[in-house]
């Protein structure tokens, strides 16, 4: 039952994490739920051991059908897993608890302003070219993977709103670049667990395929019904986000 509790839910955090990142939101509660004895960094390994394989595949799927910016988007998914290695490296040494207090009104403040302009988002007209797109690119994945390494949650979502909002990309094309970006932070955070043995391989294999299955379904929907459709999964995701952060941040 236990097993079969955690690959439903790691099956819905692949169709979420798909489409506009935040599958942790779905995922970690159920592992953390259904193993409460475990260590955390264990339940985080295990975490990254599914969601790297979903969200790979769902970037190979986007790969296909949107024309992707790679001579841009590989320096900048190989500098978001510097990032994260660095950021994964500092949380060994201070922590990030001051960061919980404040990333409900950071997600706030991004849901607020993706509210007030409807049409963000719609339209990819982006802002830059050449040298100037790469360096936009490569400092948001080296930003976010330092955040990812650091703490990590809702890192997908911000990885789509800058890329929106800075670099001028629709949603669904900013969706198939954060998979990229997120691909890279994701490998850099398993490696280190499961170096240091944070990772239960015994699970890896069924929360894997269950995560690919969520996250090609998801990755059919947000083709399908374009870059609106990935808007609204947008809204609802950071709206839960702010609920389960301010929750931890504040009620726990």
């Amino acid at each position: 039952m236990e097993l079969l509790i955690v690959t439903l839910a790691s099956a819905l955090a692949g169709f979420v994490d798909s489409i506009v990142g935040g599958g942790g939101l779905i995922f970690l509660p159920a592992l953390f739920a259904v193993y409460p004895s475990a260590p955390p960094a264990t339940l985080f390994g295990t975490n990254k051991s599914a969601s790297v394989w979903g969200t790979s595949f769902a970037a190979w799927q986007y790969s296909r059908r949107v024309q992707v910016q790679w001579r841009v988007m590989l320096p900048a998914a190989a500098v978001a897993m510097m990032g994260a290695f660095i950021g994964a490296w500092l949380v060994t040494q201070i922590s990030p608890d001051f960061l919980r207090r404040a990333l409900p009104f950071v997600l706030m403040a991004v849901l607020g302003y993706t509210l007030m302009r409807k049409d963000m988002g719609r339209e990819h007209v982006p802002r830059f070219e050449g040298r100037a797109e790469l360096w936009a690119a490569c400092t948001v994945g080296v930003t976010i993977g330092f955040y990812d390494g650091f703490f990590g949650p809702g890192t997908g979502s911000f990885f789509v709103f800058l890329l929106v909002r800075w670099l001028g990309y629709d949603f669904l094309n900013a969706s198939v670049a954060a998979k990229l970006l997120n691909l890279s932070s994701n490998a850099a955070a398993l490696v280190l667990f499961g170096l240091k043995g944070h990772v239960w391989w015994h699970l890896a294999l069924p929360l894997a395929l269950a995560n690919v299955a969520g996250s090609l379904l998801g990755t059919r929907m947000a083709l399908k019904h374009g870059a609106g459709f990935v808007r609204g999964m947008f809204i609802v995701v950071v709206t839960a986000l702010i609920g389960k952060t301010s929750y931890d941040a504040f009620l726990r």
